[in-house]
């Protein structure tokens, strides 16, 4: 990914005209036609990261809370709210136009539990059974480290987060970090490796 692209993948409002496009995916075992654009994250397809994601977590529970970290164009969320219709997810960017393409394509594929937003729109008091997310590694590890410590106290007891990040941008030392600052309240476990990705697992304890 370039500095400009990375750049853009950060802003609010992204620059550049909002031509969106069709691409082709699979989720949920299922072939599916989306709507993606320019300056977000992974715009023409799947990235790696997410798809390796999609591959190592269980079935999701038939009801509850989901949220999806960094939705993007919302493969995570999309993905959710596919395999459980009765659940309610929310999918969250800083991202504008991202949070836009999420919209469109949960109407495209006709789902009605998606609801997409910025982060300070979800209600405080709403905690969460599940978080699927592909966190924003390059936003650098200060931010990085203030998103977990917002929203991974907001699991229930019991509930579940999986996070994937590449080998080569720290998911060791990001993985020994949760484990460290969550010691008390949440157990982190390395959930799978597949090619060159680490899948790790937060719960929450108590």
């Amino acid at each position: 990914m370039t500095e400009k692209n990375t750049e853009h993948y950060f802003s609010a409002q992204p620059a550049g005209e909002f031509r969106s496009t069709e691409i082709a995916v699979r989720l949920a075992h299922g072939d599916y036609t989306v709507e993606t654009a320019g300056s977000i994250f992974s715009p023409d397809h799947i990235d790696a990261g997410t798809e390796q994601l999609l591959y190592s977590v269980p079935t999701p529970p038939a009801t509850g809370n989901f949220l999806d970290l960094g939705c993007g164009w919302g493969p995570l969320a999309l993905t959710l709210a596919l395999e459980a219709p009765e659940a309610a997810i929310f999918a969250i960017d800083v991202n504008e136009r991202a949070l836009e393409l999420t919209r469109r394509n949960a109407t495209r594929l006709g789902l009605g539990n998606i609801s997409a937003g910025l982060p300070d729109s979800i209600d405080p008091a709403v905690s969460f059974d599940l978080i699927w997310s592909n966190p924003p590694i390059r936003v650098g590890k200060a931010e990085l480290h203030d998103i977990m410590k917002t929203w991974l106290p907001r699991l229930t007891i019991g509930g579940e987060a999986y996070l994937v990040v590449a080998k080569h941008l720290g998911a060791d030392s990001f993985e020994k970090w949760l484990g460290t600052q969550f010691k008390a309240t949440h157990q982190v476990s390395r959930e799978d490796t597949r090619k060159g990705f680490r899948i790790i697992k937060v719960v929450r304890t108590n």
